[in-house]
């Protein structure tokens, strides 16, 4: 290589390194602003006082109250799912829904035999109950009857 190219090439290897410092300070500097958003964003907290609950080895925080996993448009659906597993027939509609103290209790009526006319279809009702996870507990028949006679079933 010719002698006055040579500090060119010298210069451009020394611009290189310069441009790639620069990026990698600018990287730096991008990481260490987020780094500290970041840190801005976390909620704080009030600094401890004497007699602080935490001071004085109470570690337990109050209970908080109990919120059930499932809300009761989904504990009927699930009620339904598992008759119509357990039984093989197709959920007709819900009857009863009430809340628990561990759980759901559903009512879920089902057409056990097809007639024509429908007004003598033999329908049941299935009482169910579900934990607070929406498995299982418990299921039972707790009554047949023909649709004609819904109500008064006496």
């Amino acid at each position: 290589m010719p002698p006055e190219e040579r500090p060119r090439e010298e210069r451009r290897r020394e611009d290189r390194r310069r441009e790639d410092r620069r990026d990698e300070d600018r990287h730096r500097d991008e990481d260490r602003h987020r780094d500290e958003r970041h840190h801005e964003e976390r909620p704080r907290t009030r600094p401890r006082e004497e007699g602080d609950r935490h001071e004085q080895g109470h570690e337990r925080e109050r209970p908080r109250p109990r919120r059930p996993a499932l809300d009761a448009r989904d504990a009927a659906r699930r009620a339904a799912r598992h008759v119509e597993g357990l039984t093989g027939r197709a959920a007709e509609g819900v009857t009863s829904l009430e809340r628990g103290k561990d759980g759901w209790v559903i009512g879920i009526e089902v057409v056990e035999t097809h007639r024509i006319p429908d007004s003598t279809d033999i329908l049941a009702e299935y009482q169910v109950e579900l934990d607070d996870s929406g498995e299982l507990a418990s299921y039972r028949r707790t009554e047949r009857y023909y649709r004609g006679r819904g109500e008064d079933r006496t």
